[in-house]
């Protein structure tokens, strides 16, 4: 059953991400560039209201903290960060964008994809070379969070911060933002055409 929850939630996200026009590496890249902010009002409002419910819905208690995970952080994050945005910037597309747009049938999207699977067979292939390097040193202890958050163990960054409130107050930011931000900044014109 989990299993096919996880699919159909991912097609609803798939979907939703083309009718955005994430899938489009045109939109894509006029957001990267700064000139079509549409899709970067769409990411900011998603983030926003997620971060806002999450956190409020902890504090109410609806939301299980237990469930939440703390990724670590390490000095390979961040080389891999500055990977995934020289390839989004380069091919137009993120993971899930990519995979959503290959779903379309989008050849440069499918071979995005490859390439992604490659890259990701070529690390798991070499991990245990990378594990005993300085790549791997953990930042600020690994698995801390900014602010304390009231059920888990994991270290704060600034001990006297609560954790959740600061969520709801980077999501408030984050919706204020999308809200706040033009379509665009220079007057380019990039056309939404999801597909069909």
């Amino acid at each position: 059953m989990t299993i096919l929850l996880a699919i159909l939630l991912g097609a609803l996200f798939g979907i939703a991400l083309d009718r955005a026009g994430a899938t489009s590496p045109n939109l894509i890249i006029g957001m990267l560039t700064l000139r079509v902010l549409h899709l970067m009002k769409a990411i900011l409002l998603a983030i926003g209201i997620a971060s806002v419910l999450m956190f409020a819905g902890q504090i109410a208690g609806l939301v299980e903290v237990g469930h939440m995970s703390v990724k670590t952080a390490y000095i390979g994050v961040f080389f891999g960060g500055l990977l995934l945005g020289l390839g989004w910037a380069v091919s137009g597309f993120c993971p899930g964008t990519g995979v959503a747009s290959a779903a379309t049938g989008r050849l440069d999207a499918l071979v995005f994809v490859g390439g992604g699977l490659a890259g990701a067979a070529a690390f798991m292939a070499t991990y245990e070379w990378f594990e005993g390097t300085w790549v791997m040193a953990k930042i600020a202890g690994g698995n801390a969070t900014l602010g304390t958050v009231p059920g888990i163990d994991n270290p704060a960054l600034i001990s006297g911060l609560r954790g959740d409130l600061l969520g709801i107050a980077l999501g408030a930011v984050f919706i204020a933002a999308a809200f706040a931000l033009p379509d665009r900044l220079s007057g380019s014109r990039v056309t939404v055409v999801p597909a069909e």
